[in-house]
């Protein structure tokens, strides 16, 4: 558990886009979140209006999803044994067309 704080679900190895570990911070709360891993980020030339997790497809232990913000795009891994719950809450918070 280098990367983590003692109590956090998120992993801390990676740099993050502008106002993701705030929403990331948000979620990790949720009891089907076991982990939550930001992986690479990649920058685009479209630019996104504002900071947005869009849910590409399912994995075996979880979700990936992509956490677009200005010009940036981060891979975010999401762990969970719930992955139908879990989509419906970010579904939720996000609106139907992110996940």
């Amino acid at each position: 558990m280098r990367h983590r704080k003692k109590t956090s679900k998120i992993k801390y190895e990676h740099r993050m886009i502008a106002g993701l570990r705030n929403l990331l911070e948000q979620i990790e709360e949720w009891p089907e979140i076991k982990s939550i891993i930001p992986g690479e980020i990649k920058s685009v030339r479209t630019p996104f209006p504002k900071l947005m997790l869009v849910c590409q497809y399912e994995i075996e232990t979880g979700l990936k999803c992509f956490a677009k913000s200005k010009r940036s795009v981060q891979e975010v891994f999401i762990v969970t044994t719930e992955k139908e719950a879990l989509i419906a809450r970010l579904k939720a918070l996000f609106g139907n067309n992110h996940c």
